[in-house]
């Protein structure tokens, strides 16, 4: 008798951890997954900026903006881009106003003498650009090259 009540217990504890295990993997399939992405730019060519604010929006309308945090990182000659009155201003607002965090180097900024006020409204500031890709990709976010 002893046999058959341990067996039994046995069964029952097996029985809740799976039914535990399931609740779980319910639990993590209706938690929403957010994709991370990180870009950089340090070029001051108008065309390469372009073409990395355009493979943001893409990115954007493909996964959705609620489901991704998506970050541009930008630090050497690129930093002159962010300036308010630059070739790319209106398209740096227009993926801050989606959502994008734009993180400008202020290591380049003071190389290059600009203040935070000099910036598209929106843009955020890091002490290093390199520092901040290198705290990200550590953190999840995948890095995409334009």
């Amino acid at each position: 008798m002893t046999h058959a009540i341990r067996l039994l217990a046995a069964i029952l504890v097996a029985c809740a951890a799976a039914a535990g295990t399931a609740r779980a993997a319910d639990a993590a399939a209706s938690t929403p997954v957010r994709e991370q992405a990180i870009f950089a730019v340090s070029d001051a060519d108008p065309a390469k900026w372009n073409l990395t604010l355009g493979n943001i929006a893409n990115a954007l309308d493909g996964i959705g903006g609620d489901k991704a945090d998506i970050e541009l990182v930008v630090y050497g000659p690129g930093i002159a881009m962010l300036k308010k009155d630059s070739a790319v201003a209106d398209r740096v607002a227009a993926v801050l106003g989606r959502g994008v965090r734009i993180a400008a180097c202020q290591n380049s900024m003071h190389g290059f003498k600009l203040e935070a006020a000099d910036l598209v409204p929106g843009v955020g500031v890091v002490p290093s650009g390199v520092v901040e890709l290198i705290r990200r990709e550590h953190a999840g976010y995948a890095y995409v090259r334009s």
